[in-house]
């Protein structure tokens, strides 16, 4: 039985458990909320990296701005993604006007942009608005990565 670690997405505590419950609803050993609640987390300068490094499931990160129309466009196509791909991906979203240094780390030169990341690193990009049906396509992919 293989154990696979999942930083919780309320109290940020890395959770180990064995891959086989990871569809079974499992809770925070600290916190006791959800692992997994079908909607993407918001991350920030304090978080980011252990989200990013410490999951041993693919992380899509959706980076935006409150400003942006295409970024609205995207919110509720990404939302319905994270309720039909978690838990095979973690579904999250970085606010790119308050994680400036982040988005530039990342080399993000516009947005909306979706980054897949696997074990902390960079795998995958994709730039711009997404309609629902290209996005799970594309996401499907990375499900056992």
């Amino acid at each position: 039985m293989k154990s696979i670690h999942i930083a919780c997405p309320d109290c940020n505590a890395i959770n180990r458990l064995s891959s086989e419950r990871i569809k079974d609803h499992p809770v925070c050993g600290r916190c006791k909320k959800p692992l997994f609640t079908g909607n993407p987390i918001e991350l920030n300068d304090q978080n980011f990296t252990r989200h990013i490094e410490r999951n041993d499931i693919p992380v899509v990160v959706d980076f935006w701005a409150p400003w942006c129309g295409p970024c609205k466009t995207m919110t509720p196509v990404f939302k319905t993604a994270a309720k039909n791909l978690e838990p095979a991906l973690r579904f999250a979203k970085l606010n790119t006007d308050q994680a400036q240094d982040i988005a530039a780390q990342y080399s993000i030169k516009s947005i909306p942009t979706l980054i897949v990341f696997a074990s902390g690193k960079d795998i995958a990009r994709q730039s711009g608005a997404m309609g629902q049906t290209d996005l799970i396509r594309w996401l499907k992919q990375f499900c056992n990565a």
